[in-house]
C-alpha cells in the first residue's frame, strides 16, 4: 500500500518476504530419511509434486489445496518442535551460497525444514491472494472447513513459532506473522465479499487466534528495537486493512505503541529507535488506519488523545522523512479533525468533556501544526492528496483558532508539550492571564504540567517551561508558594548546572523568582 485511499480498500499490501538464508538448500532436501517429521507415502508425493509444479497448478482445486496446506503445516509442526529456535538456521542473516546452504542441511536440517515450510506457506498465500475474488479457490476455502466452517487445528504451529523464545528466528517469525494475518482475516465477518459465498465460515473460531496474534505484535512493539519493528510492520500493515483487527489492535493499546515509536523515530528524540524510512510510513499508515474507526469508537477517540498521536503525527509532518510520509500523516490528522461523536458518544455525561474534531484541532494548532500547514501550502506538490488535505486542513486549522482565546491556545500548547517561543511566552500575557493558571478545579493542572515539561527531551522546550514557571511565580498572587508546594523550586534548581547556557540562564532567573518576594525591584 504505498497510496492511501481506504483501509478497507487496501487489500494489495502484499509484502514480499525475504529470502530465507538456507534457500540454496531446500532443492537438497529429501523427505525419505526426515523420520522426525513422520510423514506418510501420501503426503512425501503430494510435496514432492508441489516442488515439480508451478504454485498456482497445486493449488488448482480447493480440496488439493486444503490437502497440500495441511501436509506443509505439519512439516512446519513437527520441524519446529518445542525445544525453541534451531541450532544454527535461526542464527543466520545474510544468504548463504548454495554450498554452505548444503552443508547446514546435514547440520541443522529441522531448521532448514522450518524455512523451507515457512517459504512455501508464504508462496501459497501470496497465490492465494491473487486467485480471482470469490473464486472456489481462495484462502477462507484452503484454511477453513468446509463442513463446520472452523479454522483448521494445523494452523497452531504458526503460532509457535512466534514465540520460539532464545533469540528467535526473525525470518520464520517474520513469515508465519504474515501468514497467519492473511489466514485469520479471511474468517472475520468484513472479508465475507473476499470469499466464495457458499462457503460459511465460523467467525467466532478466529477471534482467539486473531487476539493472540495481536498480542504477539504489541509484546514486539514495547520493544524500541528497530529489529523489533522490522518483525511485525509488515504484518500489522496488513491487519489493519481489517476493521475488526484494527479495535482489538486499539483495545490492545496499539494506539500508544504507534504514538511512541513514531514520536522515537522523528526529530528531537534522545532515545530514537532508528526507525527507517519504510518503518515511518507502515507505523503512521497504521495510525491512519485506526483513525477510521474514530467515528464508531468512542474508546478510539480517547486513546488518540491520551496516547499523544496527534502530537506524533505533527512531529512527523513537521520533519518531513519524505513525502509519503507526509502524505499519510497529513491523511491521518485531517481524518482525525473531521471526526464526531454522533455514531458513538461517550459513556460520561459530561458533554465538555467529549472528544471530537474539535478537541483534535486544539491538540493540533498546540503542536503548531498551523505554522506548517501555511509553509506547506506555499510548496509546489505533485501529489494531488497533499493538496486536498493541506486545502482542508488549512480551512479547519484557521476557523478553528479564530473561536480559540489567546487563553485556549496556551493551554492547547503546554497540553501539546510543543512550546516554542512567541507572544505566549511573554510578561504581558502573563499579567493578563495570571489567574486562569489556577484552573477550573482550583488544581493548577498547567503548572503541574510546565513543571513536567521541565524535564523534556527538547531543551528549548525546557527552557521555555522555565520561564514560563517564573512568570507564574510574578504575577499570580501568592506564586512563589504554590510552586514550591508542587515541587518546581528542586526541579528547576537541578538544570542550573545544565551544558545548554540558554537552559542554565532560563532555569537561574526561574529559581532567583521563586526566592525574591519583590523581583522587579530586583531586577
Amino acid at each position: 500500500v504505498d497510496h492511501p485511499t481506504k483501509p478497507q480498500q487496501s487489500q494489495q499490501t502484499t509484502m514480499s518476504l525475504p529470502s530465507s538464508p538456507v534457500t540454496g538448500a531446500f532443492t537438497g532436501i529429501q523427505w525419505d530419511p526426515m523420520q522426525k517429521l513422520r510423514l506418510t507415502q501420501p503426503e512425501k508425493l503430494l510435496l514432492r509434486s508441489g516442488e515439480a509444479n508451478p504454485i498456482d497448478y497445486t493449488l488448482n482445486n480447493a480440496e488439493e489445496s486444503t490437502a497440500y496446506v495441511k501436509v506443509v503445516l505439519k512439516v512446519l509442526a513437527e520441524a519446529s518442535g518445542a525445544s525453541g529456535p534451531s541450532s544454527k538456521v535461526s542464527h543466520l542473516k545474510g544468504m548463504l551460497p548454495d554450498d554452505e546452504a548444503l552443508q547446514i542441511l546435514y547440520t541443522d536440517p529441522m531448521g532448514v525444514v522450518t524455512h523451507y515450510a515457512i517459504t512455501k506457506l508464504y508462496d501459497i498465500i501470496v497465490c492465494l491472494k491473487e486467485k480471482k475474488m470469490g473464486g472456489d479457490v481462495s484462502i477462507g476455502a484452503t484454511f477453513y472447513n468446509e463442513d463446520d466452517g472452523n479454522l483448521l487445528d494445523e494452523w497452531r504451529p504458526l503460532l509457535r513459532v512466534l514465540h520460539l523464545g532464545g533469540s528467535g528466528d526473525a525470518f520464520a517469525q517474520r513469515g508465519a506473522a504474515y501468514c497467519l494475518a492473511h489466514i485469520l482475516m479471511a474468517g472475520c465477518p468484513s472479508q465475507r465479499f473476499a470469499t466464495n459465498r457458499s462457503l460459511k465460515i465460523n467467525h467466532a473460531s478466529v477471534m482467539e487466534p486473531l487476539q493472540a496474534l495481536i498480542s504477539w505484535i504489541t509484546s514486539q512493539l514495547q520493544s524500541s528495537a528497530s529489529s523489533s519493528l522490522s518483525l511485525v510492520t509488515p504484518t500489522l500493515t496488513a491487519l489493519m486493512t481489517c476493521p475488526e483487527a484494527r479495535t482489538m489492535f486499539a483495545n490492545s493499546g496499539g494506539i500508544g505503541y504507534l504514538s511512541r515509536h513514531l514520536r522515537n523515530g522523528t526529530k528531537g528524540s534522545k532515545t530514537g529507535s532508528g526507525a527507517t524510512v519504510q518503518q515511518l510510513y507502515e507505523l503512521c499508515f497504521c495510525l491512519w488506519t485506526l483513525t477510521y474507526e474514530c467515528n464508531s469508537s468512542a474508546m478510539i477517540r480517547t486513546a488518540f488523545v491520551r496516547d499523544h498521536a496527534v502530537h506524533a503525527l505533527v512531529d512527523l509532518v513537521s520533519s518531513a522523512p519524505r513525502e509519503k510520509v507526509v502524505r499519510v500523516a497529513l491523511s491521518a490528522l485531517r481524518s482525525l479533525a473531521q471526526c464526531n461523536a454522533e455514531a458513538s458518544p461517550s459513556p460520561s455525561s459530561d458533554s465538555k468533556k467529549e472528544v471530537t474534531g474539535a478537541t483534535f484541532l486544539s491538540e493540533m494548532i498546540g503542536c503548531g501544526l498551523i505554522k506548517y500547514v501555511d509553509q506547506m501550502k506555499e510548496r509546489q506538490w505533485t501529489d494531488p492528496d497533499i493538496v486536498d488535505d493541506l486545502n482542508v486542513l488549512h480551512k479547519l486549522l484557521h476557523e478553528n483558532f479564530k473561536e480559540m482565546s489567546t487563553w485556549d491556545v496556551y493551554l492547547a500548547e503546554v497540553q501539546s508539550g510543543s512550546l516554542e517561543w512567541g507572544f505566549l511566552h511573554t510578561e504581558k500575557f502573563f499579567k493578563e492571564n495570571a489567574k486562569k493558571f489556577e484552573g477550573t478545579n482550583g488544581d493548577f493542572s498547567v503548572v503541574k504540567t510546565l513543571v513536567a515539561l521541565t524535564a523534556s527531551n527538547d531543551e528549548e522546550v525546557q527552557s521555555i517551561a522555565c520561564y514560563d514557571i517564573g512568570e507564574f511565580v510574578r504575577h499570580y498572587p501568592n506564586g512563589r508558594v504554590i510552586a514550591r508546594s508542587l515541587g518546581a523550586k528542586d526541579i528547576v534548581m537541578r538544570l542550573v548546572d545544565h551544558s545548554n547556557e540558554e537552559l542554565q540562564r532560563h532555569a537561574l532567573t526561574a529559581v532567583s523568582k521563586m526566592m525574591v518576594s519583590n523581583w522587579a525591584a530586583v531586577h
